[in-house]
């Protein structure tokens, strides 16, 4: 199996993990096509009075890293959420980060300045790239899914 299709195959199997998981706290959670641009689940309540949309980004390992592009940046809604998965590398069930889209955007596009600001190597500036990161070391967003508000 190659990396990209393994990569892909994360990808995927983050989205059922967290539609999974959103069930099972009973939240109706509905995968999205995917041509549908920047949101893989739309969830709500049972009642349908309230409707998030999510964004999964998954993954293989335990780092608590995720790579995101600038879209990231801009990327922001008042009912717009980031569901951060780490797999674990299978050896363990998933970890799920829940994390409004507004805290990802303003972390991403200060992470990013501060990445340019800093030389590199042999004290080089960085050259401005498309790649961004989140990471949540400590944990503060694990298992928030109180933060959905539905």
């Amino acid at each position: 199996m190659s990396d990209e299709l393994s990569s892909l195959l994360a990808g995927v199997a983050g989205e059922y993990f967290v539609a999974a998981e959103l069930s099972r706290r009973g939240y109706i959670a509905s995968i999205t096509l995917r041509n549908t641009k920047g949101i893989d689940i739309v969830c709500s309540n049972q009642e349908a009075t309230k409707t998030v949309s999510i964004q999964v980004k998954t993954t293989r390992d335990s780092t608590r890293s995720w790579i995101l592009d600038k879209k990231a940046d801009n990327f922001r809604a008042k009912n717009l959420f980031y569901v951060f998965v780490t797999l674990n590398n299978g050896l363990t069930a998933p970890d799920y980060f829940v994390i409004p889209s507004e805290i990802v955007a303003k972390y991403t596009s200060a992470d990013h300045k501060k990445f340019l600001a800093t030389p590199g190597r042999d004290g080089k500036k960085h050259n401005d790239n498309p790649v961004r990161k989140f990471n949540d070391k400590e944990g503060k967003y694990l298992n928030r899914w109180k933060i959905l508000g539905l």
